[in-house]
């Protein structure tokens, strides 16, 4: 049975200060919680602070991004061997990475495996835009962003996958718990093309997109999802405890 994995995305929030007064209720919070892996992902000010008040606790470390390159000259970008001694997670793809900074599936292809080749566990986002969900192409983007972005990718029980429709990311509006199961089957069909039934069922597929505290146990009902990438929720130490707590709940219900 595949660990629940809870990650959340603080984006661009928090100072330092602010990042470890958030950490130290969230480990309160969590205490005695088990059967569910919960990832937090600061700003990279904040990676430092975090690796230091997590140590000896069930909470594991995660970057938002970082850079396909060991070293160099990459103004303000960060390497993987600037984050494996802290982090076990990096955030890879992500549609904001996408929208904003004009990240490809290329460039996300060279981050996962730069990410596997240094022993970090990506986290690679995939989702299509309200507009592509509309006009029924949400299979047709989601096949071509794994076929790329999972080019040359040997088959790694580390990568974990998160379809995160655009859609739904900030707006209040998440996917019906049909929708996340059904489409996160059809990412498990597609990996199962590339490695194989037995190695696709190894990969954790989260859900995220307005993940809240009242909806994660309907979207964790649904067998083929795994977890959850979550944003805004993440930042609110009781809520999101809320999410982690029933996301362990739901793998025993499983």
């Amino acid at each position: 049975m595949r660990e629940p994995l809870i990650a959340g995305n603080w984006k661009m929030n928090t100072t330092i200060d602010e990042a470890i007064q958030l950490i130290r209720k969230i480990k309160d919070e969590q205490s005695g919680i088990s059967d569910v892996e919960c990832v937090i992902c600061p700003p990279f000010i904040s990676l430092q602070a975090a690796f230091e008040l997590i140590t000896g606790t069930r909470i594991k470390l995660g970057a938002q991004n970082m850079y396909h390159k060991i070293s160099g000259a990459y103004t303000g970008e960060i390497s993987p061997i600037m984050l494996n001694k802290l982090c076990e997670y990096v955030i890879i793809g992500h549609s904001e990475r996408r929208q904003y900074f004009g990240e490809t599936d290329e460039v996300i292809n060279y981050k996962v495996k730069t990410a596997l080749e240094y022993k970090l566990s990506p986290i690679m986002c995939i989702g299509e835009s309200l507009q592509e969900n509309e006009a029924g192409k949400t299979n047709e983007v989601l096949k071509r962003q794994i076929t790329s972005g999972l080019n040359s990718v040997e088959e790694n029980s580390q990568l974990v996958l998160a379809y995160e429709p655009i859609w739904a990311i900030g707006t209040g509006r998440a996917a019906t718990s049909k929708q996340a199961g059904d489409t996160i089957g059809f990412i498990r069909e597609m990996l199962a093309s590339l490695w194989g039934n037995c190695q696709a069922h190894e990969i954790r597929i989260l859900y995220g997109g307005s993940v809240t505290a009242s909806n994660i146990a309907e979207i964790m009902s649904e067998h083929e999802v795994d977890g959850a990438l979550v944003g805004g929720a993440s930042l609110k130490a009781a809520e999101f405890t809320s999410i982690v707590r029933q996301a362990a709940s739901a793998r025993v219900g499983k």
